[in-house]
């Protein structure tokens, strides 16, 4: 079973920006013009690598709390039956299970629950990706030497549940979301001053290269491989130095995911 994303159909993203304004590199899109900074940052290449691949993108920048709620809300309320995916970036500081707001925090999971297929029935039966650009605790990973070796010795015990067929086709209101992330849990996201975040540079790019051949998932699986040869080069906190990073993500998709490229 294969989800494939129409070249007609509209997929729909918002691009939530949360950094301080006082953050070195997390400067909205109006100040970034206001000095003249021609760098492409991370919010234009998700802007730019998403458009190619067919998405309505929306921006919203360093916004409260509520008015980021309200703003997610509405977005879960629109009628998304022409639209065959929908995708929710988030780019802050964070800790475990939150995102921070310009004012205060916000769990992700009352962003998520509002997608939901109980609220949400238009998006039933559809991917709703959300990726999240933040740091997820202040640990930092250690780099460690890698064996090129597996061990295809162990035979997993295989046990089945047997379901009717002939029963009704239905879905839990949790499915069809996956959830990416740039880093573990309890970990430091790291982020360059020009450049920005690891994780969503190597995203970017290889949407650029691979979004619309290869399925999302064996995407993601390649850039968290690209973020784990990263290591921290020069840092103002010299413990940093020499870190590493490994993105994740938590797939609850029913079907493999193909985008299709804009039409020309």
């Amino acid at each position: 079973m294969l989800f494939i994303s129409s070249r007609t159909k509209r997929k729909r993203c918002l691009i939530v920006f949360l950094g301080s304004k006082q953050t070195v590199g997390l400067r909205s899109r109006a100040e970034r013009v206001q000095d003249g900074n021609q760098n492409i940052t991370e919010v234009d290449a998700l802007d730019v690598s998403l458009t190619d691949l067919g998405f309505e993108v929306r921006h919203f920048d360093d916004l409260k709390a509520e008015d980021v709620l309200q703003k997610i809300s509405e977005a879960s309320k629109d009628d998304h039956s022409n639209a065959d995916c929908f995708v929710c970036v988030f780019l802050s500081h964070g800790e475990n299970d939150h995102v921070y707001a310009y004012d205060t925090y916000i769990k992700i999971d009352t962003i998520t629950d509002m997608f939901r297929g109980d609220k949400c029935q238009s998006l039933v039966g559809k991917p709703k990706i959300f990726i999240i650009q933040a740091c997820r605790g202040d640990k930092h990973d250690d780099p460690v030497i890698v064996q090129d070796s597996l061990d295809g010795s162990d035979k997993s015990i295989v046990n089945e549940t047997e379901v009717d067929a002939a029963g009704i086709y239905t879905l839990p209101a949790g499915a069809d979301f996956i959830m990416c992330y740039s880093v573990a849990q309890g970990y430091f996201s790291h982020r360059e001053t020009v450049n920005g975040s690891w994780y969503i540079q190597d995203l970017c790019e290889l949407l650029r290269k691979h979004g619309s051949s290869l399925e999302f998932t064996e995407l993601l699986t390649l850039v968290n491989r690209k973020v784990s040869y990263r290591k921290v080069d020069m840092c103002r906190d010299i413990n940093a130095i020499g870190k590493k990073q490994i993105p994740c993500f938590a797939s609850m998709l029913t079907k493999k995911l193909y985008f299709h490229p804009k039409s020309k």
